[in-house]
């Protein structure tokens, strides 16, 4: 499906009113990160929906590079977070089951954090709300899967502050790799 007929009808405004709407999709996209979503993933594809969706005529438009840059990118911030988040604490010793309810209890935490501090500093505290608390749940959930288990050998703080400190960094990685996806696409459609 194309819009090349509303080109006659609004040349210029048109296009720029999508990229600007681009711009505020892409921007919902990278905040989900904080609710373990794939921000990235999803500014990627509405990205190259727009791409296909926006024949280039007299405008620069988005370029097919720049989409296949922010791909890779999204790969790369996908990895960050995975090595963040789980492998400080599977090199402490972490069991799988302390794995799977510290991933599980960081969603919680971060829809919970999110949730107290928006009244607070509505857009700041979501997100660092959304942080702090992604990561208090991934320090609980390794603790409690370590628990769960009844393992005795291993130091259960030492792998809860190590989910901690990995969630945190984990995530914030990604979501600076998020900034970059933005700011390259954006520039592209725009310029």
């Amino acid at each position: 499906m194309s819009f090349e007929w509303l080109y006659d009808w609004v040349p210029f405004t048109f296009y720029y009113l999508m990229a600007v709407l681009l711009l505020l999709a892409n921007l919902t996209a990278w905040v989900s990160i904080l609710f373990l979503m794939p921000g990235n993933w999803i500014v990627v594809f509405l990205s190259a929906l727009f791409y296909v969706l926006m024949p280039v005529e007299d405008y620069n438009g988005l370029s097919l590079t720049v989409i296949l840059i922010a791909a890779a990118l999204a790969g790369v911030g996908e990895l960050v977070e995975l090595l963040g988040g789980s492998a400080g604490a599977a090199k402490k010793g972490a069991s799988r089951r302390a794995m799977i309810l510290s991933l599980l209890a960081t969603f919680v935490g971060s829809l919970v954090g999110a949730t107290v501090a928006t009244p607070i500093v509505p857009p700041i505290g979501t997100i660092g709300g959304a942080i702090l608390g992604g990561a208090l749940g991934a320090y609980m959930g390794a603790y409690l899967g370590e628990m769960w288990k009844g393992n005795q050998d291993v130091d259960r703080g030492e792998i809860s502050r190590a989910a901690f400190i990995g969630r945190i960094l984990g995530v914030v990685g990604k979501m600076a790799i998020g900034v970059i996806i933005i700011v390259i696409i954006t520039v592209d459609s725009f310029i």
